[in-house]
């Protein structure tokens, strides 16, 4: 039977991570031996000699955001406790095809745990899963029913609530952007998340929504915030992973020309890639400590397929950046504060659909 995790506590979730910066992996060549299995150098006192694979999607382990996140918990677990190096690997994805051969190599070299990063790759890390029933896989962004899988999601709608609220307050157009990549289930979570929290904050404020269709296409990115802000738009939050950097740099253009447009950064803070001056606040997941978490539960011989964890608001899942007082008014957070605490008791309900 399926077992469903809804509630994590805070305490599990939020390792106070120190992240390593991203390193780079000879992409399709995932490296080093297995000389003791995840459990037996768990249970048995010596140093743990686990396998962790990922396979990215097609935004790149470098796309500043969800892939990379992934791989910085990865790399953070490799240093925390002292694996081999080559014992955390990343198979970069091009193009769908490329989902089935990259998983399959993984499992079929008989890692500890295969990774499927992103809601795209759901239905091949089933596939996988189901013809090889003796290995392990998780995913990030998609429930996939195999009791050889452990699920992860996230409640975007809430945490892109408060960037909404933050986006309605700040704006002074009173026209906020959202861009999209793909028009898939978790991506309309940002969006109508975002829209929620925008009109709880003022109703008077307009919400322009686009979809590129793609999470690898910078030069999309920059166009569509191109069109956007030369239609009023003072702040765009986008979801597209790495087609979002084309929205920073758009934004930047603008800003160095005096204008004064904001982006709003998602699943990592993007301050810390494109600046201040530009980067209004982020809407963080937590992806890293997801992936460290549910990597290390097969180390120490605790992972259980079947188990779909849900990580929101009160579980310290999403959230807004801790930069984000740099350049938020300090009575806006407290207002997207007051908001939070709502919705973690449950006195306000966020839309996803």
């Amino acid at each position: 039977m399926k077992k469903v995790l809804s509630v994590l506590s805070v305490a599990t979730l939020s390792l106070s991570l120190v992240l390593a910066g991203c390193g780079s992996k000879p992409e399709g060549q995932p490296g080093g031996a297995n000389q003791g299995g995840a459990e037996g150098g768990a249970q048995g006192g010596a140093a743990p000699t686990a396998r962790i694979g990922m396979v990215t999607d097609v935004g790149g382990v470098n796309d500043n955001s969800f892939n990379q996140s992934a791989w910085e918990g990865l790399q953070k677990l490799q240093k925390d406790l002292n694996l081999p190096q080559d014992n955390v690997s990343y198979l970069q994805s091009t193009s769908d095809a490329d989902y089935i051969p990259n998983l399959t190599q993984f499992v079929k070299d008989k890692w500890d745990l295969t990774w499927g990063i992103g809601f795209v790759i759901g239905d091949h890390v089933k596939k996988v899963a189901t013809e090889n029933p003796d290995s392990k896989l998780a995913i990030i962004d998609a429930e996939v029913d195999a009791p050889n899988v452990e699920s992860v999601l996230f409640k975007e709608h809430e945490g892109s609530f408060l960037a909404g609220v933050v986006a309605a307050k700040m704006s002074k157009s009173k026209k906020v952007g959202f861009v999209g990549g793909m028009e898939i289930p978790v991506i309309k979570r940002f969006e109508v998340g975002f829209e929620a929290g925008v009109k709880a904050a003022d109703p008077s404020v307009e919400v322009v929504k686009v979809y590129t269709g793609a999470f690898d296409k910078p030069d999309l990115g920059k166009s569509t915030a191109s069109q956007m802000y030369g239609q009023g738009v003072d702040i765009i939050f986008h979801a597209s992973g790495a087609t979002g950097d084309g929205v920073f740099n758009e934004a930047k253009d603008r800003k160095s020309k005096g204008e004064n447009v904001w982006v709003i950064g998602v699943d990592k803070d993007q301050s810390l890639t494109f600046g201040d001056e530009v980067t209004l606040t982020s809407m963080v997941k937590r992806v890293d400590e997801a992936v460290y978490r549910v990597s290390k539960d097969v180390i120490d011989g605790k992972f259980e397929g079947g188990k779909i964890v849900w990580l929101g608001l009160a579980e310290d899942g999403v959230g807004l950046a801790e930069t984000s007082k740099k350049n938020v008014p300090e009575d806006v957070l407290k207002l997207a504060d007051e908001f939070k605490q709502k919705i973690v008791n449950g006195e306000i309900t966020v839309p996803e659909k």
